[in-house]
């Protein structure tokens, strides 16, 4: 990698892959291209989290204008950055989705809430009756600080189209 610059600094973005061949180079790739020195990489390959994937944690050296042009590329390049630098999930809000879970696409739900300024950090799937009967899900995000109420207008926009009840915030369960 290249020589870092003297204002270069040290950045970690956390990063969750899908479980195939390929995917760690394909998200190192844009650090090497975009000027980023890399220091060292955490591949959590035997565990998984909520939405299935391999969370990755790499260290890097870069000018500021360097490391925002490495995290636009690994969007660019459909890689989920969960944290980048300083853009830290620094709130936690929980809620329940109560309703058909599974007829509605619970991954497909919670894809549509693990955006911008949110990242699904838990989920706990209830089905007693099976999956024809309602069912209900707790989720755990972890949300950017202050754009709880973003996260909030989001999750109940995707309730509504999806006709499910949700309950929310569950007090006590947040930071």
């Amino acid at each position: 990698m290249s020589e870092p610059s003297p204002s270069a600094s040290a950045y970690t973005v956390r990063l969750e892959l899908v479980d195939e061949p390929g995917e760690l180079l394909n998200a190192l790739s844009p650090i090497a291209e975009n000027g980023g020195n890399l220091l060292s990489i955490f591949h959590e390959r035997g565990s998984l989290t909520p939405r299935g994937r391999i969370p990755v944690e790499v260290d890097l050296e870069a000018t500021p204008e360097r490391f925002e042009a490495i995290v636009s590329a690994l969007r660019e390049g459909d890689v989920n950055v969960i944290q980048a630098g300083a853009e830290r999930y620094g709130e936690e809000l929980s809620i329940v989705f109560v309703g058909d879970l599974v007829e509605t696409d619970l991954s497909d739900t919670l894809s549509r809430l693990d955006g911008t300024s949110a990242s699904v950090a838990d989920v706990a799937l209830s089905a007693t009756d099976g999956t024809s009967e309602p069912s209900s899900a707790r989720i755990r995000l972890a949300t950017q600080t202050g754009e709880r109420d973003r996260v909030l207008e989001t999750v109940h926009a995707v309730a509504d189209e999806k006709g499910l009840l949700v309950i929310e915030p569950l007090a006590g369960t947040d930071r």
